[in-house]
């Protein structure tokens, strides 16, 4: 009638594919020239709003987070490191002179 399965090893975890970091999750690296730069101005800067308004709008609404923590500081002084995330987009500050973009020029 039925037939038995023959038990298999069961497969430690660890030996699985190691976990990769989604996309969405790691930060894209934005280069700024000087050493410190405006919350709203990164935003812009980064592509993560289109304008000063929406910027504006969206620390104001608490939507923003800078290394982990809500700030609705529009001014807030950004440094070389700190992470910015605003919905599923992460964007990284990173000093320009120090920034590899494999452009040619």
């Amino acid at each position: 009638m039925f037939k038995r399965r023959k038990s298999q090893p069961e497969e430690s975890p660890a030996a699985e594919v190691p976990v990769e970091v989604p996309a969405e999750d790691a930060p894209m690296d934005v280069p700024i020239r000087e050493g410190m730069i405006r919350l709203g101005q990164f935003l812009k800067l980064a592509s993560l709003v289109e304008d000063g308004a929406q910027a504006k709008e969206v620390i104001a609404g608490g939507a923003v987070t800078v290394n982990g923590e809500v700030d609705t500081r529009r001014g807030r002084q950004l440094a070389v490191g700190d992470v910015v995330r605003l919905g599923g987009q992460a964007a990284r500050v990173v000093d320009e002179a120090t920034f590899e973009d494999d452009l040619p020029w």
